[in-house]
């Protein structure tokens, strides 16, 4: 996780569920998250069992120029990621899983913009699953709010251990929100790293975390 928004929500979803699996879905307080809000977002699964959100916060609507609320989560992505997203979303809710999506979305005007991605899951029951997430631009462009997002490429997957990503957010500084610039050298280190310990996805290299299931 690179960005500071996803750090803290990660941390405060941690905080919560302590030596549980994940918090409850009530154990939630938007107060303690205020300044994250607006970029957080609740999924739910409808009749179909397909993610939907229940929430989204006003510059996430923004970002996308309309309320979220009861579309779906998998129709913000271009049809050749929507399989393997709906296969994440579906981990999220029943094994609980902790992933984060690096995307580029694409505006109706065709400019692009990176995020970085967060689900976290709630637990709600059998009956009642839910996801905690939020999205956080890589870059704030001037234009974002303005220029809707309308289709969203996947770029890299990673499936978190939250007992490693605890250990590793409580010794480490909270670091700048990084800028849009590539970064060679952070993309060498990543394929040498998928070479030898991740597996591939069409396009995408998908790295897993230690945590089973």
């Amino acid at each position: 996780m690179k960005q500071n928004e996803t750090q803290s929500l990660f941390q405060y979803w941690d905080r919560l569920r302590a030596d549980r699996i994940a918090p409850l879905r009530t154990d939630i307080e938007p107060a303690d998250i205020k300044k994250l809000l607006a970029d957080t977002f609740i999924l739910e699964k409808d009749a179909r069992g397909e993610a939907v959100f229940r929430l989204a916060g006003t510059r996430l609507c923004a970002t996308y120029g309309r309320e979220l609320k009861g579309f779906s989560f998998i129709s913000l992505w271009k049809e050749k990621d929507q399989r393997l997203v709906r296969r994440l979303s579906q981990n999220v809710f029943s094994s609980q899983s902790v992933v984060v999506l690096t995307f580029e979305g694409v505006s109706r005007e065709g400019r692009t913009s990176f995020f970085e991605l967060l689900l976290l899951p709630l637990d709600g029951g059998s009956a009642n699953p839910r996801c905690l997430g939020i999205v956080s631009a890589l870059k704030k462009t001037y234009w974002l709010g303005t220029d809707p997002i309308v289709e969203a490429a996947l770029e890299a997957v990673r499936v978190i251990d939250p007992a490693a990503e605890s250990t590793r957010s409580a010794a480490r500084h909270i670091l700048p929100v990084p800028t849009l610039a590539p970064d060679t050298s952070a993309l060498t280190a990543d394929a040498d790293s998928a070479r030898s310990n991740g597996r591939r996805f069409r396009h995408l290299v998908v790295l897993d975390g230690g945590r089973g299931g």
